[in-house]
């Protein structure tokens, strides 16, 4: 296993991260998975022998289910393992029971902090963006919770380049707790992410963690151009996240996937998780896993290293355009590029 270091923290972390959305099962997270107590305890010790050093949950994952269990198979033995929580969804019905607000998120991060059986929140993500509330109450609700001991570090998951941005200015001029990392969906199928959050994260240096990184299993080789889906699968059928906006561009990625990984002697999910891991500013994968087999086949993707040609097959089939102004900037500012910009605009410059 390898680590690196979380955005400008002194924290190191697994380049691969377990997580715990199928833990629980209640309510519509019973379409992810029922993994109970039991179940749970072997994919956190088959995570943590392979090195993990990070689990990922959340306060809303199965109505705190998931952290009720983590905390059940973890308790006392939190001295080498890290955990992220998130608050910020709705919880109730009660007009302040959802929101970024000083009252709902150290309400939420107490919560999460008994049923986790733990003292301190490690890394604690605002979950969404609110744009009701103002985020200086925002920031320093998560300055309150840090001079209390309850988080070591916080940071943002969904949130869009300006709203990252603006937080990181208040925090600048208010001498507010700075985000280290941002937790966001990027994929071999989705690969938005490239237009603005990922130079921000180069540019302000911030850590990537990377939530759903086999686009909920459609890069996983299962799912094929003209055959029926997995058994059970929950995918290209009502369930839309991660959307799918061109299933035959879809399935030329899992093509190539497929491929590579048959010329490697590998699956396509570990070659989709491996790619992944040489884009830039990514720091951790949030791998899930329903059942040990799963989990060892994704645990292996930290030690497949791709080639420079196996990279350019799988990059030039999933590109994503070039939307305005960045092809603007690539014919006409591709003389005074920093390194944030190139990490969109390189492959597009011609020298």
């Amino acid at each position: 296993m390898q680590y690196r270091q979380l955005g400008r923290s002194g924290l190191r972390v697994s380049v691969l991260s377990l997580g715990t959305m199928t833990f629980g099962g209640a309510g519509v997270f019973s379409k992810v998975g029922r993994t109970d107590v039991e179940g749970a305890g072997r994919l956190i010790d088959q995570a943590l022998e392979a090195g993990v050093n990070l689990l990922d949950t959340a306060n809303i994952y199965s109505a705190g289910q998931s952290e009720e269990i983590i905390g059940q198979v973890m308790r006392g033995r939190w001295a080498d393992t890290l955990v992220v929580t998130k608050a910020r969804m709705r919880t109730g019905s009660g007009p302040n029971q959802g929101g970024s607000s000083r009252h709902h998120l150290i309400s939420e991060c107490e919560k999460s902090l008994v049923r986790l059986h733990k003292e301190t929140i490690d890394l604690f993500y605002l979950h969404e963006w609110d744009g009701e509330t103002p985020l200086e109450e925002t920031l320093e609700a998560l300055d309150i919770l840090t001079r209390d001991g309850k988080i070591r570090y916080a940071g943002v998951s969904n949130f869009s380049a300006w709203h990252l941005m603006k937080g990181l200015g208040i925090a600048e001029r208010r001498g507010l707790p700075r985000f280290v990392s941002q937790q966001i969906h990027y994929t071999l199928q989705a690969r938005e992410a490239e237009y603005e959050l990922i130079p921000a994260s180069i540019d302000q240096g911030l850590g990537l963690l990377i939530w759903s990184p086999l686009a909920g299993g459609l890069l996983s080789g299962k799912y094929r151009r003209n055959q029926a889906a997995p058994a059970g699968s929950r995918h290209l059928t009502d369930w839309n996240e991660p959307p799918v906006r061109d299933e035959a561009k879809l399935y030329d990625i899992v093509d190539v996937l497929v491929s590579v990984g048959q010329e490697r002697g590998v699956s396509g999910a570990q070659v989709a998780l491996a790619w992944l891991l040489g884009r830039p500013a990514v720091t951790s994968l949030v791998i899930g896993a329903t059942n040990a087999a799963q989990l060892a086949d994704n645990l292996a993707s930290a030690a497949l290293m791709l080639t420079p040609e196996e990279r350019h097959r799988l990059d030039v089939v999933s590109a994503p355009p070039l939307l305005y102004p960045y092809w603007h900037q690539a014919a006409t500012a591709n003389d005074r590029l920093s390194p944030a910009d190139l990490s969109l605009l390189a492959p597009h410059i011609r020298r």
